[in-house]
């Protein structure tokens, strides 16, 4: 596959087209079935493109988000090990248990955590339940 940046000659727009070789887009241009989206003209042409060439800048750039990403990981990994010790986990009755200790005053124990869909956050919000969703890492070194 290949990306060429096209203009139109009739009203000058630029896109993007991708083609399956250069010889797909000559034989496309050559049979006249090139046109413009936006006008329809067939005066479609390329137009010049700069290659993206790598350099040692762009290394040290993926380097940085790589040390960004994992840093993230390692915060998560962080507040996953505080709710584990203190929050009770309650799976999949997430939203049955939160409106439980909402509703019921009796009910006042250890704050929960568990899973939930992002509807179900939204309706627990929208009862005035306060509940986030946070991104959650499986622990793989087992």
């Amino acid at each position: 596959m290949i990306k060429y940046k096209l203009i139109c000659k009739e009203c000058e727009l630029s896109f993007d087209s991708w083609f399956a070789s250069s010889l797909e887009y000559e034989k496309l241009k050559k049979n006249n079935f090139l046109n413009c989206h936006y006008c329809n003209s067939k005066k479609v042409d390329k137009s010049l493109m700069a290659p993206k060439l790598i350099n040692n800048s762009d290394k040290i750039i993926s380097k940085q988000k790589i040390s960004d990403v994992n840093e993230i990981k390692r915060k998560i990994k962080k507040y996953q090990k505080f709710i584990k010790k203190n929050f009770e986990y309650v799976g999949e009755n997430f939203t049955y248990e939160a409106r439980s200790i909402h509703y019921n005053d009796k009910k006042k124990g250890k704050p929960i955590y568990g899973t939930a869909s992002k509807n179900e956050i939204k309706e627990l919000t929208e009862e005035g339940i306060q509940a986030e969703m946070i991104p959650w890492l499986e622990d793989k070194n087992n």
